[in-house]
Order: structure tokens, then C-alpha cells, then sequence
């Protein structure tokens, strides 16, 4: 006969349980952030490598053409907004003579404002100029390591998601060699139902991201705010990272209404932001993204926050797929149940009561 362990002693082992577990994807973070998004783009491509398989062409050969498309693809959607952003750089010293002069109105108005002497105020400037100046021979080989680590990634996601692809049959095999017989049905009705999420939910990001991109490029053109297209595309790139992308999309071109032409450009920017992410989460996201994605928004806060802490931008973006999945597999198994009804969106009746307690009350009187 076992003994029940105490409560506090299951809370103690769960406890010691995560730390142990995000101490460890914190410290893969290298290792884990290419392999997932090559195991999400690996099930991306998988129709297009089961399609030309059908057409009678040899898997290897598939698998390359469905990654040479994606990253013929990708390098279009790169050079375009290379091409932009070469624009850009030739405004950058008509911008920078702006903001001195936008920060020498802003630090005059302190003074008059706060009573703040003049003196005082270039005198904290030039103590934190120097502060940054001590830091920066840090954040220049922090710079170089996140730049080659991205290099390293980029070049190693086609050689993953190939393996991905390739070893399909191995992995769906050793998969079924870790339950028995009589759970193969469930096993298979989840990976069937991630598939079918990840992928559903991945073009559907694509199509947000294409609406929410045209949009932004043209209530910035009507408004007049140099580079519309770039700063249009790069909001809708940044859109992607729940929450927190929508808050940096809008200031990117507020700033460069603000530094290019009045104030009340950034305020027209600002509304038209808002309109469009009205429109974003109230039609797009609700019929494109979130019908294949049953996360509340309490839970998506918490995990997005999260997967920065771990993974940066990487684990924000990844953030709400993984607890996707993790929502399937808990629906499925009985003692994680109550977990996949927690991470999901659907509400409980509260005019029914959830425990009823005040009818067990009035039965027992």
C-alpha cells in the first residue's frame, strides 16, 4: 500500500519541477529556438512535399523544392524591405538634425515647466552620454554574438527542417513505440489536430500580416509619413508579437510623423493605428488567427511574457502556437483536463453556479 503524499510535498516537486524545466529551455535557447521553428515550418511544407510526392517526383527532391519556394519566398519579402530601408538611410541626417531639435524644445519646456535649470539638465545628459559610452564596448560584442547567432540559425533552419521532412516516417513511428496499442487512436487524433492547427494557424498569421501591411502603408500614405510602405510592412511584421509588436508598430511611425512634420501627423498616425487594430482584433484575428488558436487572452498575456523572458522576440512569437499545442494534447488526457479548459477561451455559464454551493446548503438544512 503507497502512502499519499502530503500536499505541500506535491507542490514542493511540481515547483522544483518547472524551474528545473525552464532553467533548462533557457539555457538551450540556442538550440531549441531553430529547432522549433523548423519543426513548425517542417509541418508548414509538409503539403507542399506530399503534393509533389503524389505528382511522382522523388521525396528528397520534393522536400528541396518546397524549401528552395520558401526561401525564394522569403529573400523576395527580405530584398524588398532591404530596398526600402536603403531609402531610408539616406534621410538619416535630416532625421537626426531633427530630433537635436525636437530634444532642445522638449528640454527647454522642462526647464520652464519644472523649474529646472539648464545647467542641470545638460549636466544629466552628459552623465548618462557617459554611461553609455562605458557600456558600449559590451553592447557591441552582445550586438555581434545576437548578429552571428541569427547567421548561424538562418543557416541551419533549411538543414532541420529537411531532417524534419526526411525523418518524418522515424519520428511517427517512435512516437507510436511510446504508447500502447489501444492509445494509438487518441496519439493519432493529436498530432492529426496539431498538424492541422499549426498549419491553419501559420498561413493565417500570413494573411493578417498581408491585410494588416496594406493597410498600415496606406493610412500612412493618406497621412503623408515618409517611407509608408517600409514602416507599414515592419508594423505588420511586429503585429505578429502579440500584445507587445502592436505597441512598438504604432510608435515607429508616430516618431517619424513627429520628427518629419507637425504633431498632429503622430496624433492622424495614432487614430489610424487604433481604427486598424480595431479592425485587427475585432474581424481579422477572430476569423483568420484565432479560430484555429482556443487561447484566452489572460493566458496568451502570461505566456507571451514568458517566452520573452526565455527566448526574446523568438519565444513571443512562439509563445501562442506551443500553448496551442499543449492545449490539444491537455484535452485529451483526463488528469490534465482541467489545464486545457484553463488555457482555453470557452466561458462557463455563471447563472447555472459553477459549485452550487448554496443548493448543497439548503439540502442539508
Amino acid at each position: 500500500m503507497t502512502e499519499k503524499l502530503p500536499l505541500y510535498h506535491k507542490l514542493a516537486v511540481i515547483t522544483i519541477g518547472l524551474f528545473v524545466f525552464f532553467y533548462v529551455l533557457f539555457l538551450g535557447q540556442e538550440i531549441l529556438v531553430p529547432l522549433t521553428f523548423s519543426w513548425l515550418l517542417a509541418i508548414l511544407l509538409n503539403p507542399v512535399v506530399n503534393f509533389l510526392e503524389r505528382k511522382k517526383i522523388n521525396r528528397i527532391v520534393a522536400i528541396l523544392l518546397a524549401i528552395t519556394l520558401m526561401i525564394v519566398v522569403t529573400a523576395g519579402i527580405l530584398f524588398f524591405i532591404g530596398s526600402q530601408f536603403s531609402m531610408f538611410v539616406d534621410m538619416l541626417p535630416q532625421l537626426k538634425h531633427k530630433s537635436t531639435e525636437l530634444a532642445h524644445k522638449g528640454l527647454t519646456w522642462l526647464s520652464h515647466t519644472f523649474n529646472i535649470t539648464t545647467p542641470k539638465v545638460n549636466s544629466w545628459i552628459n552623465e548618462q552620454k557617459a554611461k553609455s559610452m562605458e557600456g558600449a564596448s559590451g553592447l557591441l560584442g552582445t550586438t555581434l554574438g545576437t548578429v552571428s547567432g541569427v547567421f548561424f540559425a538562418l543557416f541551419l533552419l533549411p538543414v532541420y527542417i529537411f531532417l524534419f521532412l526526411f525523418y518524418k516516417p522515424l519520428l511517427l513511428q517512435f512516437i507510436a513505440k511510446l504508447f500502447s496499442s489501444d492509445k494509438h487512436t487518441v496519439v493519432a487524433d493529436v498530432l492529426k489536430e496539431t498538424k492541422s492547427l499549426i498549419q491553419n494557424y501559420l498561413v493565417g498569421l500570413m494573411i493578417e500580416m498581408c491585410i494588416v501591411a496594406v493597410m498600415n502603408s496606406v493610412a500612412l500614405m493618406l497621412i503623408g509619413i515618409p517611407y509608408a510602405i517600409l514602416l507599414g510592412v515592419i508594423g505588420a511584421i511586429l503585429n505578429l508579437i502579440p500584445y507587445i509588436g502592436g505597441i512598438v508598430a504604432i510608435a515607429l511611425p508616430m516618431i517619424m510623423g513627429l520628427m518629419t512634420d507637425t504633431p498632429a501627423s503622430a496624433l492622424y498616425v495614432f487614430l489610424a493605428y487604433m481604427l486598424i487594430q480595431f479592425v485587427d482584433n475585432n474581424f481579422l484575428v477572430p476569423k483568420i488567427v484565432a479560430s484555429k488558436v482556443k487561447v484566452n487572452a489572460f493566458i496568451s498575456i502570461i505566456v507571451v511574457l514568458i517566452g520573452g523572458t526565455l527566448w526574446g522576440v523568438a519565444g513571443m512569437f512562439l509563445s501562442i502556437p506551443l500553448i496551442a499545442i499543449l492545449k490539444v494534447i491537455f484535452d485529451r488526457v483526463d488528469a490534465l483536463e482541467p489545464f486545457g479548459f484553463l488555457i482555453g477561451d470557452e466561458m462557463p455559464d455563471q447563472a447555472t453556479g459553477i459549485f452550487s454551493l448554496h443548493k448543497k446548503e439548503n439540502d442539508a438544512a
